[in-house]
C-alpha cells in the first residue's frame, strides 16, 4: 500500500511539471499573483468611476461604498472581497471570477456579469434593475433570490434580467 501511493505521488508531481513546462498558462492560472509576479490592486479610492480595471486581482478588497460605476472589470478576479453598498451600476464584470464576496446592498443596475463565476458570493438587497447574468455560475439560493426581485433589460445587450438569471415564470 505504501509503496501504491509513493508511486501514485511520483506520478503527480511528474504530471504537475510536464503541464507547467507544455502549459505554463494553467500552472498560472492557479498561483498566487506575488508567484506570477503581480501583485493584488492596492490602491483602491473611494471614486474609480470609468475606471479600466481589466484582469485586475481583487483580493481580500475592501470595496465597500466604492464608486466603480462603468468601470470595465473583464476578467478580474474579485476573491473574498466586501463590495457592500458598492456602485457597479453599468460596470463590465463579464468574466470575472468573483468567489466569496459580498455584494450586499450594492447597485448593479445595468451590469454585465455575463459569464461570471460567482460560488459563495451574496447579493443581499443588491439593485439589480437591467444587470445582465447570463451564463453566469451563481448559487442556487442566491439565484432564487435575484429571481424575486429581478426586472428591466440590460442597456447594452437588451436581455431581460429575469432571462438572463434563469427565472421561472
Amino acid at each position: 500500500m505504501g509503496a501504491l501511493r509513493r508511486t501514485a505521488s511520483l506520478l503527480a508531481v511528474i504530471l504537475l511539471v510536464l503541464s507547467t513546462i507544455f502549459w505554463p498558462e494553467s500552472a498560472e492560472a492557479i498561483t498566487a499573483p506575488e508567484l506570477r509576479g503581480q501583485f493584488a490592486v492596492q490602491e483602491i479610492s473611494s471614486d474609480m468611476h470609468g475606471l479600466d480595471l481589466k484582469e485586475k486581482e481583487f483580493l481580500k478588497a475592501d470595496l465597500r461604498e466604492v464608486n466603480l460605476s462603468g468601470t470595465d472589470l473583464r476578467g478580474a478576479v474579485i476573491n473574498t472581497s466586501q463590495l457592500q453598498g458598492a456602485d457597479l451600476r453599468d460596470a463590465n464584470l463579464s468574466d470575472v471570477v468573483g468567489f466569496a464576496s459580498h455584494f450586499e446592498g450594492a447597485d448593479l443596475r445595468g451590469a454585465n456579469f455575463t459569464n461570471a463565476m460567482m460560488m459563495q458570493s451574496r447579493f443581499t438587497d443588491a439593485q439589480i434593475d437591467g444587470a445582465d447574468f447570463t451564463n453566469a455560475v451563481i448559487d442556487l439560493p442566491q439565484q432564487r433570490a435575484l429571481c424575486a426581485r429581478a426586472d428591466g433589460s440590460n442597456p447594452i445587450s437588451g436581455v431581460s434580467t429575469r432571462e438572463s438569471l434563469g427565472c421561472r415564470p
